[in-house]
């Protein structure tokens, strides 16, 4: 049963390989690619049960015992980000299969996804730090080539810098890995987590800690780290800044949920307030930035950080109540985002543009995009019965109890200025009279490229009038989290 731990890993492994070997054939590496990422849903959503019922599933890769040997390792946690993560490669591959140009799909498209789906899962089932590096590297090699895919200047120019940024971040990384090693002779995230306890209160351990902070929060975009994100996403293709807004920033979080949930956790007095401050910050710039602008997936761009940051806020206040709110908040950004995104792909598919002074009425001619639009947009702005209420409700309720009003008034703002933004978009890109030359798309094609959206936008709805059951499923990750002997006893075995 546990060997099915390395199977999120090894599928979209072996799919990128056959993929390779039928390069040119469009059709084919279609139709395996859309049944790979039926075949990880469907693993993911078992494994996740698995854990559920059995507990954390831990596989030990050639018998080696941790912490000599390559751990992985699933939680409910790390369980959610695998259903999600193949989630948005199904809804992904949909509108691609639609919308990119048959040259792009002709050189590598589907086989370098694959490969960023392995680093995407390895990074959230490897139980060491020096694998979570290597999957940093896979899925941001992968990344770089997608970014740039169409050779488009922008993308090029962009390309670059996320290329050079993420480059430094990497370094980082490796180095502070270095650091912790020399302290705890491990890298072996249960092992190390014991071996930190043992060192609480040394100055070398909260230096990590922050070095830790730094590399996590520069690839998931916090204050002040954020400022790569916002072009790179913009001059992404269609469906590819899909992907990337839903999952990129996320694995970053991800990363920075788990290390100091595990390992830094001796002193949250300082950590933990440190990571709260960041989360208000980074929620209040990155909603300033998103009003700010005049063009649709810049808004969008924006939004993505300031979302990250009520993430981050759950891990700040650091109650169970409050990383509960955590994982609703990231299971429903990931879908919402994802959904919105690939709506200003449908957008450009339409008008040419996501500018909203060279377009307007699109309501008129295409109603259910923009009723699509506007129920989206409210999720990701908090408006009940979708799921940015309910898990903004949770986060708030938990800021509340915790006495930390700062952040909570903090938040009530940026979901009003969230609010406002959607609402922009809403009045000027879809209300009113038509302007702007507008481009026939076939029914068949519509059709298809709105499907994902309309899934994404089902599963936002279904959380939220299915929130009692998914905050159960919250409740226990968040003990779970809270709870680092679980994990660890998991690993080690003693």
């Amino acid at each position: 049963m546990n060997n099915l731990v390395t199977l999120p890993v090894l599928l979209p492994l072996a799919t990128g390989i056959l993929l390779l070997l039928l390069h040119g054939r469009v059709r084919a590496q279609r139709l395996i690619s859309l049944l790979s990422a039926l075949g990880a849903l469907g693993l993911a959503l078992y494994l996740t049960r698995v854990v559920w019922t059995d507990g954390i599933q831990v596989v030990q890769a050639g018998g080696w015992a941790a912490p000599y040997g390559i751990t992985l390792a699933v939680d409910l946690f790390s369980g959610m980000m695998l259903v999600l993560a193949s989630i948005i490669e199904l809804a992904t591959l949909v509108f691609l299969m639609r919308d990119s140009q048959l040259e792009q799909e002709r050189v590598f498209l589907y086989p370098v996804l694959q490969f960023q789906m392995v680093g995407i899962n390895l990074s959230f089932v490897t139980g060491d730090l020096f694998n979570l590096f290597v999957a940093f590297e896979v899925l941001l090699m992968a990344s770089y080539y997608l970014l740039t895919a169409g050779g488009k200047p922008g993308q090029l120019r962009e390309g670059f810098k996320y290329l050079v940024i993420n480059s430094v971040a990497s370094t980082l990384f490796l180095a502070t890995i270095a650091l912790l090693y020399g302290v705890t002779g491990t890298l072996n995230m249960a092992d190390a987590a014991r071996k930190v306890a043992a060192l609480a209160g040394e100055p070398i351990v909260t230096l990590i800690a922050i070095s830790f902070l730094i590399v996590f929060g520069l690839k998931g975009a916090l204050f002040p780290l954020y400022f790569w994100l916002p072009r790179s996403y913009y001059h992404a293709p269609p469906g590819i800044a899909a992907l990337f807004a839903g999952m990129l920033t996320k694995v970053g979080i991800y990363a920075l949920v788990r290390v100091f949930t595990l390992i830094f956790i001796h002193d949250p007095g300082f950590t933990h307030t440190l990571i709260l401050a960041i989360a208000g910050l980074t929620m209040l710039l990155g909603v300033l930035g998103a009003i700010s602008q005049m063009d649709v997936k810049a808004i969008l761009s924006y939004h993505i950080i300031s979302q990250v940051g009520y993430m981050v806020k759950g891990l700040g206040i650091y109650t169970p109540l409050a990383l509960a709110g955590t994982v609703f908040y990231i299971a429903h950004h990931i879908i919402v985002k994802a959904a919105l995104f690939l709506i200003a792909g449908i957008i450009v598919r339409i008008t040419g543009t996501t500018d909203l002074k060279r377009f307007s009425g699109l309501l008129a001619s295409h109603p259910g995009l923009g009723l699509t639009f506007l129920a989206t947009g409210l999720s990701l702005a908090g408006i009940p019965p979708f799921s940015g209420f309910f898990s903004k409700f949770v986060l708030l309720r938990a800021g509340v109890e915790a006495g930390t009003w700062g952040i909570v008034a903090v938040s009530l703002v940026v979901s009003l200025l969230t609010l406002f933004s959607m609402i922009k978009i809403y009045s000027r890109g879809f209300w009113g009279e038509a302007t702007g030359e507008l481009r026939p798309i076939p029914r068949l094609a519509y059709a298809q490229v709105m499907a994902p959206v309309l899934l994404l936008l089902t599963l936002s709805v279904g959380m939220g009038l299915g929130a009692g059951r998914f905050m159960e499923f919250a409740l226990a990750t968040a003990e779970q989290l809270m709870r680092p002997e679980a994990y660890i006893e998991a690993v080690l075995g003693r």
